[in-house]
């Protein structure tokens, strides 16, 4: 059975609408929709019967599919959609296939267009043995109507199959839409990428590392000198902050509750890894990939209530159920606020991006029923657990005062400084990551993928250290948000880089995928805000304990 899918214009990927929103043939004993599964449903996928024929290694010349008068109003949507340079596509066997409604050709001498409506498909197969292993389709430019300024058409629609033999299995059918996504001279960009990367960030952290250690001896040597003289000298540096760098952060609920879901968001995102390189995500699994997200996340639930109460124990708090809805609410609330928005957008256009009502129950069920009680039963783990923060030294009870500091030792130009070096690393991966979700290429070289994330989490913990080092340096002590920040502002960059890709290298228009796009895409950032900011964060914190045990402060 040959089913279709979606059409929509070709380049705006998420402005989708259902196949027989436009006058196409339909069968004769009436259409049927096929049961989605819940990540096709979010992929958009609305798949329904047409009346093609496609009997298993049964040749069609020249079968006709249906004769339609199409009014004014038929014309006008298959014209719309022609000038749109709409696509449309099918399934047949799970494989995928796609196609153009139609044409424009222009003329030169007068500067103006003509529409033309194809009106014959032809359908190539090939199969192994019992199994489909192949299906593509091509219309005929021979057997197209001109419909610029028609009114009334009476149109006849055909189409002609044509089965052959294939030497590839049906466990390697899949293989030739990962080649055709990315081909070999592509490949090579990914490893090259790769290498340029690690080179670039073994050089910088080397150098980094090197400066670091250098000045961290002179500083040990310094203190222990001093030490040893028993001279009372005035304190300078980092060390001088030893009865102020465990002050606990203002704001200390949001803080562990941002800790937590960043957490969370760290170990879904390593399952996933996990699962893309044992091959569950192979091309055009639909909706593979968001079923295993929607998922994992209400499984790994349990991890940002821990975590989250494992901090806001550490800081001392008693309000436990405010964190716990903090907890809950900090990453799924934002997501609430784009998901209403853009999903309002898509049932104004119709288009089959709007989730149905039973899916959005679905989704709530599972946030109800799975979700907040594993974060429940999380922070329930975390206030009865008997881990006890100990600090190397004693905090006073007055914290010492700031002195003047430079514009550039401030939040932003640090966050900027501590967002380049990763977003640096990722940069060229990151095209190919974007020209697969807002393109019509298929991501599936995951190890590369898993690599370049590798890479980021190292460089995004050590360019963290480094700038809280150099914040300490300097006698502030405020260093807590601001490793969160800093680590967490790869996110802003990337999210910057929507806007270039976005106006620079897509063809995207329109106000449906313009929201899309910067919607979906400022979710999946502040996602990498809070995963990232954990990461530094958690690396400052481990610095900074090493680094005042080894004075052994009181």
């Amino acid at each position: 059975m040959l089913y279709a899918n979606k059409v929509g214009p070709f380049q705006n990927p998420t402005e989708t609408y259902q196949y027989y929103n436009l006058p196409f043939c339909q069968p004769k004993d009436g259409k049927e929709y096929k049961t989605e599964f819940l990540g096709e449903v979010l992929e958009g996928d609305r798949l329904v019967t047409t009346p093609y024929k496609l009997q298993f290694r049964i040749d069609v010349e020249n079968a006709a599919l249906c004769k339609k008068s199409l009014k004014a109003d038929d014309l006008k949507k298959f014209r719309d959609a022609v000038k749109q340079d709409f696509y449309f596509q099918m399934f047949y066997d799970d494989l995928p296939v796609w196609g153009f409604i139609g044409k424009v050709e222009k003329i030169v001498q007068t500067g103006t267009h003509k529409y033309f409506l194809f009106t014959h498909f032809h359908f190539d197969l090939s199969y192994n043995e019992d199994r489909v292993i192949e299906i593509n389709v091509s219309s005929d430019p021979m057997r197209t109507v001109d419909i610029t300024t028609a009114n009334e058409l009476d149109i006849q629609f055909s189409y002609s199959v044509k089965w052959k033999q294939s030497s590839v299995t049906f466990d390697h059918r899949m293989d030739r839409y990962a080649r055709y996504s990315f081909l070999p001279q592509h490949l090579e960009i990914h490893w090259f990428s790769i290498i340029n990367s690690c080179v670039t960030v073994l050089l910088l952290t080397g150098f980094l590392a090197t400066i670091l250690l250098r000045v961290l001896k002179n500083d040990f040597m310094k203190y222990t000198r001093d030490d040893e003289m028993g001279e009372e000298q005035e304190e300078t540096g980092w060390k001088y902050l030893h009865g102020d760098v465990f002050r606990f952060p203002p704001q200390s609920n949001i803080f562990s509750a941002m800790m937590g879901v960043g957490a969370q968001i760290l170990a879904m995102a390593m399952c996933i890894f996990a699962l893309a390189l044992v091959g569950v995500f192979y091309p055009y699994n639909r909706g593979g990939l968001l079923s295993a997200c929607v998922v994992l996340y209400a499984l790994t639930a349990g991890i940002s209530g821990y975590v989250s109460g494992l901090h806001y124990k550490m800081f001392g708090g008693t309000n436990w159920v405010s964190n716990v809805l903090l907890c809950t609410v900090l990453f799924c609330g934002p997501v609430l606020v784009v998901f209403s928005f853009l999903n309002t957008v898509a049932i104004f256009y119709r288009s089959t991006a709007a989730l149905p009502f039973g899916t959005i129950v679905i989704i709530i069920l599972i946030w109800a029923l799975i979700t907040f009680p594993l974060t429940v039963l999380g922070g329930i783990a975390a206030k009865n657990s008997k881990v006890e923060f100990n600090a190397p030294c004693r905090t006073t009870k007055f914290p010492r005062d700031i002195p003047p500091l430079p514009w550039y030792r401030t939040t932003m130009p640090q966050m900027l400084m501590a967002g380049f070096l990763p977003f640096s690393a990722i940069y060229i991966e990151l095209y190919y990551i974007f020209a697969s979700i807002w393109g019509h290429k298929v991501y599936t070289i995951y190890s590369i993928l898993f690599i370049v994330f590798i890479i980021l989490i190292i460089v995004t913990a050590f360019i963290t250290v480094a700038l809280t080092y150099f914040q300490l340096a300097v006698e502030d002590h405020r260093w807590w948000w601001r490793s969160f920040l800093c680590g967490g502002s790869t996110g802003i960059f990337v999210y910057g880089y929507c806007f270039y890709y976005y106006y620079v290298r897509s063809d995207m228009s329109g106000f449906m995928q313009t929201s899309f796009f910067f919607g979906y895409n400022a979710v999946v950032c502040y996602a990498f805000f809070l995963m990232l900011g954990t990461v530094g964060f958690r690396a400052s914190l481990l610095f900074v304990r090493h680094i005042y045990r080894a004075i052994k402060c009181e």
